[in-house]
């Protein structure tokens, strides 16, 4: 009897398996979920802590603004001792702490099976929280996206999972660690999308909702209902304002790429430094000492800042220093090998972009009328996620902090023309160049795989060269090496018997053992083959077909009818894999001619010659004369 691996009743104990592993993921996602909003709270006020504790001399559970801190003098010291302590935490403790925290994660996922030291769910947000505390101008978001991967990377360690759940488990960590910072539970399940999963399925979304929904609840709980920003009802200007709109898009993707080589060039140059690597972080945090002595809003998280901006509290000359200091010093200080996160710097200068362009551009054109407080929020979107590559993200979490209708439109203008410019210009993203570096490649597009969308019966053979159940090994063998146009161009062969229904198989590796043997003229090919092969049908996907072949290390699969299972109708092997690959290159690439072309090829057809008069006669040729000259 012919052997299906994946019959009905064994795709149904699959699917209820599956199901199961689902259920099970979802679970865990939960607690992950709620584990990473308290997580998420204990960084933010530790973060607090430590602020008022070194900046004002005082224990406080808010986190102060630093605009007006009273250090004086002594703000050239303290973010290089901060500094300092990074660097031994990174030398002694684990070099994962350095960075913002989502190529870490990503690079978890890609190089490691999604696991995560539990060390590193320890110092991460210990070190950044230090970092942050003594004025590193970052945000707390990037550290906690990466602690809460690395939370739901350790309990996918605790229990037996495959490395695809743990995968999940990461990513549902990650987002609820920004669900939990920003209050933005979509835009947190799309960011794990986007930037760790690569993929969109169901048994990774259902978990990830799971999880930022409640890493969302807890936000409510311990930090209020409202999100992290509060932004005034705005004008967008729509549709007026639209051409301004283009040119910001423009500005945000050159910002974007602006910081993100600077940003390399900047690790490029301090990890050429003649130094020990220990003290790496302290020399990035003293220039920054000295940008926070002339400008203090560049210190710290600076979330009292980007609201100012968000609500056009500051003037022109405010916004162009927030812009270039904030991006400077976030570029040093991160060059250097410390630990931060990129989100709230790189909103605040885009924040500041945003604001800045809109009045200028009022004072140039009076009767443009943009709103600085609206072109700061698509200007804080477009520039993070033009620079990440996470452009649908950012248009979602901009909308989820105004949850204002009217702000769609501008946010996906500027920030796929921003995202536009930035893939003209920029090969890898802000997130992915560090991977990139170190010779790992992230496909960042996401497409149907062509295999799930072919039928077998689309791509098989359906004249296959099928052999009688009685021939002799040797027979067939003379066959191949005379060459044979029906026996050279396959590996394998159908074995039928006298009515021609399907009993076996023989592939190259059979008879040639045979012949090896010496028993090719005794033994038929039934006797060599495999007398119980693993077969497909026609109406089966192609994905499902080439999982039979992996499961069961085949390279080919006789086609049968499913409702009479020996009938022989086909015959599936490794090139038409290819040809289904193929045809999807053809869909992509090849030109097919339009309307307009094929209507010009048909006129011009239809015309006659050029030497050929109107009414269709050729002239008569006239007769040479005989005589030559």
């Amino acid at each position: 009897m012919l052997r299906d691996n994946l019959d009905y009743k064994h795709a149904s104990n699959i699917n209820a398996s599956a199901d199961f592993r689902m259920l099970l993921v979802s679970f865990l996602a939960a607690a992950i979920g709620l584990i990473a909003g308290f997580v998420a709270y204990g960084l933010y006020t530790l973060i607090a802590i430590i602020t008022n504790l070194v900046f004002y001399q005082k224990f406080a559970l808010t986190l102060p603004s630093l605009k007006d801190n009273p250090l004086g003098l002594w703000v050239l010291v303290v973010p290089a001792l901060g500094g300092l302590i990074i660097g031994v935490m990174a030398k002694y403790g684990t070099p994962k702490i350095k960075g913002h925290g989502i190529p870490e994660a990503m690079e978890a996922v890609l190089t490691n099976r999604s696991r995560i030291a539990p060390r590193v769910a320890i110092l991460k947000p210990l070190s950044a929280a230090i970092a942050i505390g003594t004025g590193g101008p970052f945000g707390a978001e990037g550290p906690i996206i990466q602690t809460g991967g690395a939370i739901g990377s350790i309990i996918g360690q605790l229990i037996h999972t495959t490395a695809a759940e743990r995968k999940v488990l990461l990513a549902c960590g990650a987002a609820a660690g920004m669900a939990a910072t920003f209050s933005t539970p979509i835009a947190a399940v799309i960011l794990a999308i986007e930037l760790l999963l690569f993929e969109f399925k169901t048994r990774s979304f259902i978990p990830l909702v799971v999880a930022s929904t409640l890493a969302t609840a807890v936000h409510f709980q311990l930090l209020g209902t409202g999100p992290m920003f509060t932004v005034q009802v705005v004008d967008f200007g729509i549709p007026g304002a639209l051409p301004f709109y283009i040119v910001l898009g423009l500005l945000c993707g050159l910002a974007a790429v602006l910081i993100s080589n600077a940003l390399y060039w900047i690790e490029d140059i301090f990890e050429r430094l003649p130094v020990n690597e220990i003290f790496l972080p302290a020399i990035g945090a003293l220039a920054l000492g000295v940008i926070g002595y002339f400008v203090p809003r560049v210190l710290g998280v600076g979330y009292d800042t980007i609201s100012d901006i968000l609500n056009a509290r500051l003037a022109l000359s405010a916004l162009l220093m927030i812009m270039f200091f904030k991006s400077l010093a976030l570029v040093i200080s991160l060059g250097s090998g410390t630990s931060g996160g990129l989100l709230a710097p790189m909103f605040m200068a885009g924040a500041a972009l945003g604001g800045a362009f809109a009045m200028i551009v009022n004072q140039i054109i009076p009767g443009a009328n943009l709103s600085p407080a609206a072109c700061a929020l698509v200007g804080m979107a477009a520039v993070f996620g033009s620079a990440a590559r996470a452009t649908f993200t950012l248009i979602i979490f901009a909308f989820e902090l105004t949850r204002d209708y009217n702000a769609i439109l501008p946010l996906m203008l500027v920030c796929v023309i921003a995202d536009g410019t930035a893939l003209l210009l920029m090969r890898n993203s802000i997130m992915t160049e560090k991977l990139a570096r170190r010779g790992l490649r992230i496909h960042l597009d996401y497409e149907a795989d062509i295999l799930q969308q072919v039928n077998v019966g689309e791509i098989m053979d359906r004249q296959p060269v099928a052999i009688p159940n009685t021939m002799k090994v040797s027979e067939l063998a003379d066959r191949i090496a005379r060459g044979d146009k029906q026996f050279a161009r396959r590996q394998g062969f159908p074995i039928v018997d006298k009515r021609g229904y399907l009993i076996g198989i023989i592939t190259w590796g059979d008879i040639a053992e045979v012949v090896g043997e010496g028993t090719a003229d005794e033994t038929t090919v039934l006797d060599a083959g495999n007398d119980n092969p693993v077969v497909t049908y026609p109406d089966e996907l192609m994905h499902h077909a080439v999982l039979k072949m992996l499961h069961n290390n085949i390279g080919r699969l006789p086609v049968v009818d499913r409702r009479e299972p020996r009938k022989l109708v086909g015959y599936l092997g490794r090139s038409a894999v290819m040809e289904a690959r193929l045809r999807r290159l053809h869909e992509e690439r090849v030109r097919e001619p339009g309307w307009i072309t094929t209507a010009a090829s048909d006129i011009i057809k239809r015309m006659p010659p050029a030497n050929v008069p109107s009414n269709g006669k050729r002239p008569k040729r006239q007769k040479q004369s005989a005589k030559r000259k």
